[in-house]
């Protein structure tokens, strides 16, 4: 289908590049593209994206506006602070360009979604500002097929790649398992310029125009950092890792993880099955003497200093329970950012009892 006049008039001088033309404006207009956070990252990159006339662009996010954000979010104004930002958002970007279809997916992305959402586009860009979702992101991104344009900033730097292409490495040939919790500060607690996240978020924006026209040469196989107060850029060579659990020689993909939380029901099904999952109880030890479902004892306040103990479930399901679930919430968020298949008994030991098979 040829462009319209309108098309024309709104993509002359993008039309006017060799690389792009008729022919890849007209690709552009058929593809589809996920971004994951529509925070610093997300804001320059849905942007440029729905300025440059990709046909279908998504948006997965579930906070709100804060104040805070205004200074490098630039989709949003003072006006929106309180309101869902993928409302903000589609609001702000069809008035950019109101040729763009927008899809808002008011969500949180995670494994039970995450496959269903990103294979239902062409290319998936990462946005998003926590380890536990850039994992999800790369793992969805091997399994579907769909490349990972990939970014994150800290304070005065950023680095940039594209991961999850057919030839080149993913997120965990580079980062295999998630860092220590607290050795990498995130923006709420580093700080952040607020020109930095929109650099690295246009370079998204690039990245991905690039690999939808097929043209010159995408950051697969190289993370590219960037410096601020230096104002250097450099690129560093990454290579597919031959024993990497999703994209090597050997893969045995890990499984998509559902939501965090497993009720009393579900669990006594699954200890009833031929393949139980292993329990874990971050109680304290007084806790336990008063009753428990088995498993190892772990409190929650040692979880980090004996974390080597847990090496052996690392290929097993893991169900933790405390009296009630909240610890044991907690404990499945630091241990799904290490790679364990975790969940939480919903209600704890508390709902365990009360249960009418108990």
């Amino acid at each position: 289908m040829t462009l319209t006049l309108n098309e024309h008039q709104r993509y002359a001088r993008q039309l006017r590049l060799p690389e792009v033309g008729e022919e890849g404006q007209t690709r552009l207009r058929e593809s589809r593209v996920l971004v994951i956070g529509a925070g610093g990252l997300g804001s320059p990159s849905l942007h440029h994206l729905v300025a440059s006339g990709i046909g279908t662009v998504g948006i997965v996010e579930f906070d709100t506006v804060d104040v805070s954000n205004l200074h490098r979010q630039t989709l949003y104004g003072t006006h929106d602070v309180g309101r869902e930002k993928v409302e903000a958002a589609a609001e702000r970007l069809h008035a950019v360009n109101p040729e763009v279809e927008i899809r808002a997916h008011s969500m949180k992305l995670q494994g039970s979604n995450a496959d269903d959402l990103i294979g239902a586009y062409d290319v998936v860009l990462d946005g998003s500002d926590t380890f536990a979702t850039r994992y999800v992101v790369n793992d969805a991104s091997v399994r579907t097929g769909t490349p990972n344009v990939f970014a994150s900033v800290s304070r005065f730097s950023g680095q940039a790649s594209v991961f999850g292409t057919e030839n080149g490495p993913c997120y965990r040939c580079l980062f295999p398992e998630p860092p220590p919790p607290g050795l990498i500060p995130n923006c709420e607690d580093g700080g952040v310029l607020g020109v930095v996240p929109a650099l690295l978020g246009t370079i998204q924006a690039t990245e991905t125009l690039k690999l939808l026209l097929s043209i010159e040469t995408p950051l697969v196989g190289r993370l590219l950092l960037f410096d601020a107060l230096a104002m250097e850029m450099k690129e560093i060579q990454i290579e597919r890792d031959p024993a990497c659990p999703m994209c090597g020689v050997n893969a045995r993909p890990v499984l998509p993880m559902d939501d965090p939380e497993i009720t009393v029901g579900e669990l006594r099904q699954r200890l009833a099955s031929a393949t139980p999952p292993a329990l874990l109880d971050v109680r304290e030890g007084s806790e336990r003497a008063q009753g428990h479902l088995g498993g190892s004892l772990l409190p929650l306040g040692q979880l980090e200093a004996r974390a080597f103990e847990l090496d052996p479930l690392r290929n097993q399901d893991v169900v933790v329970y405390c009296k009630s679930g909240g610890r044991s919430g907690a404990a499945v968020r630091w241990l799904r950012d290490r790679g364990f298949r975790a969940w939480s008994l919903q209600g704890g030991y508390d709902a365990w009892q009360a249960s009418p098979e108990s």
